[in-house]
């Protein structure tokens, strides 16, 4: 499993960490039988403090994307609807960001711009 972080972005660890394995489960990435690399681990792969990893693997399961198990550690859901709900709710916020931009009379171009600016990773 290969987890990119940006230490240098305002954007936490902890969430980088966080949107990276969501993002992973999302794309079927992650095998489902396989357990997570454990907070400990992970810290040390990553240079990061425990408590870092352990904040992002709490936010995963309060979200339903991972279950940890006891004895064994932590695993991908085997229900991921928690991660169709959360794709629902965002392309619902893009609607609203997109109906809001247009409102105030930005372009349908620069919209585009700056949409592929930020999946290529340009922009933030």
């Amino acid at each position: 499993m290969v987890f990119t972080l940006d230490y240098k972005s305002r954007l936490p660890i902890y969430e980088q960490l966080y949107r990276s394995i969501r993002r992973m489960a999302a794309v079927g990435a992650v095998d489902r039988r396989e357990p997570l690399p454990s907070v400990r681990a992970l810290a040390q792969e990553l240079g990061v403090n425990p408590n870092t990893v352990q904040k992002a693997y709490r936010m995963l399961e309060h979200d339903g994307i991972i279950c940890s198990v006891p004895g064994k550690g932590s695993f991908l859901s085997e229900d991921l609807s928690a991660i169709s709900q959360q794709r629902e709710i965002a392309l619902e916020k893009l609607d609203d960001a997109i109906r809001s931009a247009a409102d105030l009379g930005i372009t349908k171009n620069q919209i585009i711009v700056r949409v592929e600016s930020i999946i290529s990773g340009r922009g933030e």
